[in-house]
């Protein structure tokens, strides 16, 4: 339940666990029993980014959500929690947005146009019980994506994937933060490749504006000097 600020647990006449909640935008209060939960506690912007202008209105960081280029100073790539936009926080939304940070960045360098574009890939697997499991998968805005919510919520193909994932994202963890020396994700052995921006697939489908995209900055002089 997003959007609700829980006030006060309480126990009541016979002895039911009790949280009250209040709606942050309507205001409306609600109580709701319950054994155990998770509470995700209020978040607030870090006072320093907001400071120096790099947030929007949220207190995120204003990126542009494709190039994850700012979208005011030219020289500020973001990724990971810290960035502004409609899809979910997961360590595997920061792994999809590696090879778009590296790839802008070096192009960014060179004075080149910045054509790789970041779909908002988000996955997270969902741990149903001690040994069941499914998983969400979607892209910018919460649209899903192929393989979203694709494993029964119970049953064989459930404890499967269950084991299929405690093994996958330990090892995709492991690869993560090994500083082992590669190319990153996704390919690790070659760096990441991508289209002409009015040849990408995903901006056409999303019918984005390709010219203001491209010249969301202009293009710095990269001006290469010798030192001897």
């Amino acid at each position: 339940m997003f959007g609700w600020e829980m006030l006060k647990v309480h126990h009541n006449n016979i002895g039911e666990k009790i949280a009250t909640f209040k709606n942050v935008d309507s205001g409306e209060v609600i109580e709701k029993s319950f054994r155990s939960a998770n509470i995700n506690p209020p978040s607030k912007a870090h006072a320093e980014l907001v400071a120096a202008g790099i947030t929007d209105s949220t207190g995120m960081i204003d990126v542009n959500p494709y190039t994850l280029q700012h979208s005011r100073f030219d020289n500020i790539f973001a990724f990971g929690d810290a960035i502004k936009g409609e899809t979910t926080r997961t360590q595997h939304a920061a792994y999809a947005q590696c090879p778009v940070i590296k790839h802008n960045l070096l192009r960014f360098m060179e004075g080149q146009e910045l054509n790789g574009i970041y779909d908002g890939y988000s996955y997270m697997p969902f741990y149903l019980s001690h040994s069941h499991a499914s998983c969400f998968q979607h892209t910018w805005d919460y649209e899903a994506a192929p393989k979203n919510h694709w494993v029964p919520n119970y049953g064989l193909f459930a404890k499967w994937y269950f084991g299929r994932q405690m093994n996958a994202n330990l090892g995709c963890g492991t690869a993560y933060s090994s500083f082992k020396k590669d190319h990153g994700p996704p390919h690790k052995h070659y760096s990441a490749l991508y289209d002409p921006l009015d040849k990408n697939e995903y901006l056409m489908s999303k019918g984005v504006n390709i010219e203001a995209l491209r010249n969301a900055h202009p293009k710095r002089e990269v001006v290469h000097s010798a030192h001897h």
